[in-house]
Order: C-alpha cells, then sequence, then structure tokens
C-alpha cells in the first residue's frame, strides 16, 4: 500500500489493529488485483449496531483514482459486501482532492479528478454523510523545495515567532515511549483550555507507543529550563507525513514553544524524504465563525496550499433502515 496512489496512514494494518483493541472495530482488509496486478486495497471496520452493522473505511479504499473503470468497480464490489453484511451503511473519505485554494479567492481551483469521482458515486446512490468523521479540509506544504525556500514562505510573522522561540530559551527534543504521560498531561491542558473533548490515557498512549514502534509516528517535546511546554506528535506513511496531534501547556505560551515545533516537525519530515507535510485541519466554512478559525490562523502562517476533500459519503443497502438510523442519531 506505501507505493499505491492515494494510500494514507488510516488504511495500514497498524490503524485498524488500534481500533479494533481500543473501539471495537473489526477490521477487514481486502486487496484487489487485475491481471496479477495489484491495484487497489481497502480496510474496512466493522461495528455492530443490534442484529447489523455499519462499515467504515477511514480514508479509503486506495486506488488510482483517475482509473475510473478501476473506481467503479472497487465500488460496487463495496455496495455488494455491504449488503451481505447487512449493513445499515457503509462510509467512505478517500483522500481525493475536490479543490485547492480557498472557496472564492485566487487560488480556488477546481479538481477534475474529484468532481469526476464524486459524479460517480452520486449516481450510484451514495449521500454525502451526517457524519463526517475525518477533517474534509487541510492544509499541505510542499516539501519539494529547499528547507530555506520552505523558511523564506512563510508569513513575516511566523518566521518572527519562529526566531523569537529559539531566543527565548525554548529547546526541541525527540520524545520516547517514556514520555507518553508527559505528553497526555499537555493534550489534557490543552483539551480543558481549548474546550475539546478527550479520551483517556489507554487510548493515547496505546495509539503512540504502537505507532512509534511500528515507525509510523514521531514526537517531539519543547521545553524551557527542562520543563516540557508543548509537544508535537507526528503519523507517517507512504510519501506523506502528517501533524495529527499537538499541545502545550497554560505555562510560558509567550515563548512560541508551537511555532519552534512546527519548524521542527517540517524539517524532520523533509530530512525523512516525505513529499508533503499534511497539517491535518482546516475549517469547513472559511469565515471567523468556524471553531477551527483560530487554528486555522496559525496553521496558514506556514504557507501550505488549502486542500478541500471530497469528505465521507455513504451507502446504504436498505435506505429505510439509513434513514431510520439517522432520525435516531440526531435526537
Amino acid at each position: 500500500m506505501r507505493a499505491m496512489p492515494y494510500s494514507h496512514i488510516l488504511q495500514t494494518w497498524e490503524w485498524g489493529e488500534f481500533k479494533h483493541a481500543t473501539v471495537n472495530w473489526k477490521p477487514f482488509r481486502w486487496a484487489f488485483k487485475r491481471n496479477e496486478e495489484l491495484v487497489a486495497m481497502a480496510s474496512v471496520g466493522q461495528r455492530r449496531v443490534g442484529a447489523l452493522n455499519v462499515l467504515y473505511a477511514p480514508k479509503g479504499p486506495v486506488l488510482a483514482y483517475d482509473d475510473i473503470q478501476l473506481a467503479q468497480e472497487i465500488i460496487g464490489w463495496l455496495e455488494k459486501w455491504a449488503r451481505r453484511k447487512r449493513a445499515i451503511w457503509v462510509k467512505i473519505d478517500p483522500d481525493v482532492p475536490l479543490a485547492t485554494g480557498v472557496p472564492g479567492e485566487e487560488d480556488d481551483t477546481p479538481s477534475t479528478l474529484g468532481q469526476t469521482f464524486k459524479d460517480l458515486i452520486v449516481k450510484r446512490r451514495w449521500q454525502f454523510s451526517k457524519e463526517q468523521v475525518q477533517f474534509r479540509n487541510t492544509i499541505v506544504i510542499d516539501l519539494n523545495q529547499s528547507e530555506e525556500d520552505l523558511f523564506a514562505s512563510m508569513s513575516q510573522n511566523t518566521r518572527r515567532k519562529v526566531r523569537q522561540a529559539e531566543k527565548k530559551g525554548v529547546t526541541i527534543r525527540t520524545a520516547g515511549i517514556d514520555d507518553l504521560p508527559i505528553l497526555y498531561d499537555l493534550y489534557a491542558n490543552t483539551g480543558e483550555r481549548d474546550d475539546f473533548i478527550i479520551r483517556p490515557y489507554n487510548y493515547y498512549a496505546t495509539l503512540w507507543r504502537d505507532f512509534m514502534e511500528a515507525g509510523l509516528a514521531h514526537a517531539f517535546i519543547a521545553e524551557y529550563e527542562h520543563k516540557p511546554i508543548a509537544h508535537v506528535i507526528l503519523f507517517h506513511f507512504g510519501s506523506k507525513c502528517w501533524y495529527f496531534y499537538g499541545a502545550s501547556s497554560n505555562e510560558e505560551r509567550q515563548r512560541m514553544p508551537n511555532y519552534a515545533l512546527q519548524w521542527k516537525a517540517i524539517q524532520w519530515a523533509k530530512a525523512q524524504g516525505y513529499a508533503a507535510y499534511d497539517m491535518w485541519g482546516a475549517p469547513d466554512e472559511f469565515d471567523e465563525s468556524d471553531g477551527m478559525w483560530g487554528v486555522y490562523e496559525f496553521k496558514r502562517g506556514f504557507r501550505g496550499t488549502v486542500v478541500r476533500h471530497i469528505g465521507a459519503w455513504d451507502y446504504s443497502p436498505f435506505r429505510p433502515l439509513y434513514a431510520l438510523y439517522n432520525r435516531t442519531r440526531s435526537r
């Protein structure tokens, strides 16, 4: 899968095992061949809902989406399998861009590939999901440029804050398995401060430890006078590195540790040979009313490209059950 187009870390064997162990999504893995050549893969989680099931392929399936015939075949296979599994729905959200740039601005550029695939699934009676599990939009930095150009392309304010962090005594070190409690404590502090719900320690400890040990995650901790004040946790697979988790203490925030960490993460991803650094998340609506606007302001200072994906889509072989499920969930 590593070398396939539109591969994603959420489609890896390790992600399926993690979700099975922690939240009881049973993984099914499929490999599809054409003339003995591997052309598509899918990791699909199954969860029971009474006597029925729901199915989810996070950031999958993985295939060359410019091959419309292949896409038709794989989507058709998933539809038939969902019926056999007595699924209320099967959900996909492949890493396929619908457009790049901010809507309505100069860089707003539609993707023919994304629109073609969207038209395909709409004709097959897939529906845009009311439950968008992953971020639909993100910011991606092209690492196929020199480190000097990457730094120069940042906003003046972001460059200044990266430099300030070093001047104000912030140091950065690689985090290991022994640092999991520190990583969690910082993340819990951030969740409390920014008012988002986090899961118990064992969930994150399992994820971070297993992916670090598998060589699929890497973490950095920022310190001031040997005291941890912020962190980033990167996941990496194929040609891409993702900024999945970030956190900071309520103390010493004026030292700009998050800016220094992002620059360190970008440098690390480039040094490892990754082609892209995905900052993992941007607003659904690009205005200040969106809850992600503050985070977006921080991220866009690093001057990546906004990528708007097609999002999550559901297919239900039993449409009345799907309607009932959605009504029940909305109560």
